[in-house]
């Protein structure tokens, strides 16, 4: 039996999400066995590969690198997951959606700023001036709420998918949880 193609993407948040999928520890080992690690900022693999079965997506769509690559990714992926509270609300990115675009970039690069003061036009990507959950932008498939969610919750939705069943994640996590 050939393994399941996986990715992790981290997009506007913390990175709580790969800590906790980290934090599966040795159940990480019986996982690889089933599947093959093709995209992630774990490893050193800069392009996202053509064909992904499952993809698990951390974060919200804040800037236009992050709008083109969930674009991209949804394109190429069989299953897609929004994994925690960032990618399925907006969550704490999102805090910034109450104020025009030009407030927040004046007051991070201007007004907190006694060097340099300038928008970075070089390395940080454009921001969108609205942040916003993956499913606002694309196709979601499965929905894990948590901030983080729990290494338990993530590791029993990916025995659930990898067994070809569509999780019930209902008394396993809430958001904020």
């Amino acid at each position: 039996m050939s393994k399941l193609r996986m990715a992790t993407v981290w997009m506007d948040g913390c990175s709580g999400c790969h800590m906790s999928f980290l934090d599966m520890d040795e159940r990480l080992v019986a996982l690889a066995a089933h599947v093959e690690l093709v995209y992630s900022p774990l490893v050193d693999i800069k392009e996202y590969p053509d064909q992904v079965d499952l993809a698990l997506i951390e974060g919200a769509v804040s800037s236009e690198e992050d709008l083109a690559k969930i674009k991209k990714i949804r394109q190429h992926t069989k299953i897609l997951v929004s994994l925690g509270d960032c990618a399925i609300t907006g969550n704490v990115p999102a805090m910034r959606n109450p104020f025009r675009l030009d407030a927040v970039l004046d007051r991070a690069y201007f007004e907190n700023a006694a060097t340099n003061q300038q928008v970075p036009v070089q390395v940080v990507p454009p921001l969108l001036d609205r942040v916003r959950p993956v499913h606002e932008v694309v196709k979601v498939d499965l929905f894990v709420p948590g901030c983080p969610p729990a290494a338990d919750t993530i590791h029993f939705a990916l025995t659930e998918l990898l067994a070809g069943r569509i999780p019930e994640l209902g008394d396993k996590t809430r958001f904020g949880a």
